[in-house]
């Protein structure tokens, strides 16, 4: 069943444990993590960030990321993922998106908030959920040469921007980055829990993959109710394509992707059992 971004949040908050949230760029993608949900028997967000494009437009998955979450047995969330266009994110709620985050994250404090109520006030028209950023998560966001504590969220900043928004969920910074980990990441929790005390909101942690299972545990138990989560799910369909390739020699594309998805749904699977505690 498709639902919203509150609705899905207040699942979580009602379970205390975290949505989580897969990119879904292609047919395999989206089928391991349904297909994870719904062994799992949890609510799942499925997402298409404005980055990949060029892999598939958003006008040829989206309207297959609708029908599969309609027709799924769970509650499903389409979000769309890191909207930095607000002509993008009209189209995404256009096409059935449920949920979209308004990513002003680079810009001023007060061109941030402008867009992120021109989004908002978009989605209220369509039903859907509203996602916003302060602060910036290392990664595609961050230049090189930053230091990253400097671009971790200040927690009153976050109060006055949730306050100036009324989203329904902020995504803060807090030491994970996008892309693969050269070292564990090492986690701000402190700053976490006060984010959560002075917004009251459900945080969003964003470069959610490659995190030790522990941290995922403590991040949760401080208020983050929606993890991001794709590199790492993409990178073990790839190894899963190499060792078929290299084991069976495959003559059709088809069964290497049937490989990628299997060896994604188990990295989902295994995600879900830290994120939703069960």
């Amino acid at each position: 069943m498709i639902v919203n971004l509150k609705e899905i949040l207040n699942l979580a908050e009602g379970g205390q444990y975290a949505i989580g949230a897969y990119n879904t760029p292609n047919l395999e993608s989206l089928m391991a993590v349904l297909g994870a949900a719904e062994d799992r028997n949890v609510p799942v967000i499925i997402m298409h960030a404005q980055v990949h494009e060029e892999i598939v437009p958003i006008e040829a998955v989206g309207p297959v990321m609708v029908s599969a979450a309609r027709k799924s047995s769970v509650p499903v969330c389409v979000h769309l993922d890191h909207g930095e266009d607000l002509d993008y994110i009209r189209k995404g709620l256009e096409l059935g998106f449920t949920s979209v985050m308004y990513d002003g994250s680079r810009l001023s404090y007060e061109e941030n908030v402008q867009n992120t109520l021109k989004a908002k006030w978009m989605a209220r028209q369509y039903g859907a959920g509203i996602e916003a950023e302060i602060g910036v998560v290392g990664g595609r966001e961050a230049g090189l040469g930053e230091n990253a504590e400097d671009l971790y969220t200040d927690p009153t900043i976050a109060k006055k921007f949730v306050e100036d928004t009324e989203i329904d969920a902020l995504a803060c910074s807090f030491g994970t980055a996008h892309g693969f980990y050269q070292s564990a990441p090492k986690l701000d929790f402190e700053r976490i829990s006060q984010i959560r005390k002075l917004t009251s909101l459900p945080l969003v942690m964003h470069g959610g993959s490659g995190v030790l299972p522990e941290d995922y545990v403590k991040s949760i138990a401080c208020g983050v109710r929606k993890i991001n989560y794709y590199s790492y799910m993409s990178r073990a369909g790839v190894e899963g394509a190499k060792k078929f390739f290299q084991s069976d020699n495959p003559a059709y594309y088809h069964d290497l992707a049937l490989a990628a998805k299997i060896s994604m749904t188990e990295n989902i699977l295994e995600s879900m059992k830290v994120f939703y505690q069960r």
